[in-house]
């Protein structure tokens, strides 16, 4: 079996992290743990290194529970959405878990949602967690 956890460093995705671990170790799966930067003016290297370290830390929690993690900084032009889903497509994963923000209708509505894109165009079972 193999998981997707997006990663964005908020408390959300933390606690994607979290679950990940017991999923990880329930499922005997592999964790792919991916972090998408979106290409633009505003992105700086040292933005695309401190995701890369810190995604190496969280690699480093699961293999000290032997459980087989890679990571991956994305930095693409397409949404996170769009990122997280194309990963899914193209290394078949078996399963998503994302951090879910509280946010209002009109805050979706204005400025979508990540989560609510992946749920609903992902091939894979997703686990939301808030």
């Amino acid at each position: 079996m193999k998981i997707l956890v997006a990663y964005d460093g908020s408390k959300m995705s933390e606690d994607a992290v979290k679950v990940a671990h017991k999923h990880g170790q329930a499922f005997k799966a592999a964790i792919h743990i991916i972090t998408s930067l979106e290409q633009g003016p505003d992105l700086k290297k040292e933005d695309i290194d401190r995701a890369e370290s810190k995604l190496e830390k969280l690699k480093a929690s699961f293999k000290t529970e032997n459980i087989p993690c890679e990571t991956r900084a994305i930095v693409s032009v397409q949404t996170t959405g769009e990122d997280l889903v194309q990963f899914v497509k193209d290394n078949d994963m078996d399963e998503i878990i994302i951090g879910v923000r509280r946010r209002s209708k009109v805050g979706k509505l204005v400025f979508g949602s990540t989560a609510q894109y992946v749920i609903l165009e992902a091939p894979c079972t997703v686990v939301a967690v808030k």
